[in-house]
């Protein structure tokens, strides 16, 4: 599903803020993707991951990568595996850079559950083509996992 499948790459600066309190840098979601592998660059902190409710700021490791789960593994797993709910602030005195690399199905993949996975389970999400999943997710407002939900059965 994976093999000759889409790559994508977003490089993200945020600017210094004096008051990082009434900004945004990128609002709490999921990634659509499969996989997404996050390089913080100048180690400066502001990646949160969602646990159990709180925001809990990811320490920047020097040469290290963030691996998040995306929705289309939570899909696939028929939710064993869960996508991260994650955001962006900004930083008060330094400025922010990041690279994320997305790597999703091919475009042509059917997107649900693996019927291997669905032996003695019901399936917990609707199958459509890779296509019109990106579409139907590029065309919402970021929104924590709302997305996930729309793909509820």
């Amino acid at each position: 599903m994976f093999e000759n499948g889409m790559q994508s790459m977003r490089m993200n600066y945020y600017p210094a803020c004096p008051e990082p309190d009434k900004v945004i840098g990128l609002t709490p979601h999921s990634d659509a993707s499969g996989i997404t592998i996050l390089l913080q660059l100048n180690g400066v902190e502001g990646f949160q991951v969602k646990k159990d409710g709180i925001w809990i700021p990811l320490k920047s490791l020097p040469d290290a990568f963030v691996v998040n789960l995306g929705d289309i593994i939570e899909i696939l797993s028929n939710g064993l595996y869960k996508s991260i709910e994650h955001r962006a602030v900004v930083n008060s005195e330094k400025e922010r850079t990041s690279i994320a690399m997305f790597f999703n199905p091919k475009f042509e993949a059917q997107v649900g559950p693996s019927p291997s996975l669905l032996i003695n389970q019901k399936p917990l999400f609707r199958h459509m083509k890779l296509e019109h999943y990106v579409k139907d997710f590029f065309s919402r407002k970021l929104n924590g996992k709302s997305f996930i939900d729309y793909m509820k059965i």
